[in-house]
């Protein structure tokens, strides 16, 4: 019981401190309806960033999961790319799903543009094609230490961590998620599943 009221309190805190904030989905190619409904089911409110200007509304931005050469194309297409680097270079808080983990990584064996702002590499589709898709329980170190049903879809597997990037899970001896300042990268997809905790990881960093 005491362990449900501190978890009751520490969700009000992040819905309070969500409202009047606005988090962005880059809303280009991806899952971007259930990033954008699973930050709504936690009180933030929500900006699909197709433009510069959407960009300026917001305190921070999720790169859904998708395909990555194509999200790269269609960022440099919108004039979002030298934007988002710029906005995150400068503090902003950006997280990647999935191809959003490939775009924030510095390219490891691919081939498409990065954005290349995390001292990480990865190698796509590592973990096996569509038909190879899975959940698989794994612990993350969020605020603390908890179980998540972890969905991976085509997932990237990082190759290489940098000293500045902190590895908050892994998958067997590989690392699924890191986190290097203000940026967050998961091969997984917590916006596939009912449990909301990695976004409100997320609209907490968002809130300094």
């Amino acid at each position: 019981m005491q362990w449900k009221g501190r978890k009751f309190l520490l969700l009000k805190r992040i819905m309070q401190s969500a409202v009047g904030k606005k988090i962005g989905v880059l809303g280009l190619q991806g899952s971007i309806r259930e990033h954008v409904a699973a930050l709504r089911a936690c009180g933030a409110t929500v900006v699909e960033v197709l433009t510069a200007a959407d960009l300026e509304r917001v305190c921070g931005l999720i790169i859904p999961g998708g395909e990555s050469t194509t999200i790269s194309k269609l960022m440099r297409r919108a004039g979002l790319f030298d934007e988002v680097r710029a906005r995150a270079l400068n503090g902003m808080p950006v997280w990647g799903t999935c191809a959003g983990m490939i775009l924030l990584a510095q390219g490891g064996e691919s081939e498409m543009e990065p954005l290349a702002l995390m001292d990480l590499e990865v190698e796509r589709n590592a973990y096996g094609r569509q038909v190879d898709s899975f959940q698989e329980s794994v612990l993350l170190e969020l605020t603390e230490e908890v179980l998540f049903p972890a969905v991976f879809i085509r997932a990237p597997k990082v190759s290489r961590v940098g000293e500045g990037v902190k590895v908050l899970a892994k998958c067997g001896d590989s690392p699924i998620m890191c986190r290097q300042g203000n940026l967050l990268a998961t091969s997984f997809h917590p916006e596939l599943t009912d449990d909301r905790r990695v976004h409100e990881y997320f609209i907490q960093m968002c809130n300094g």
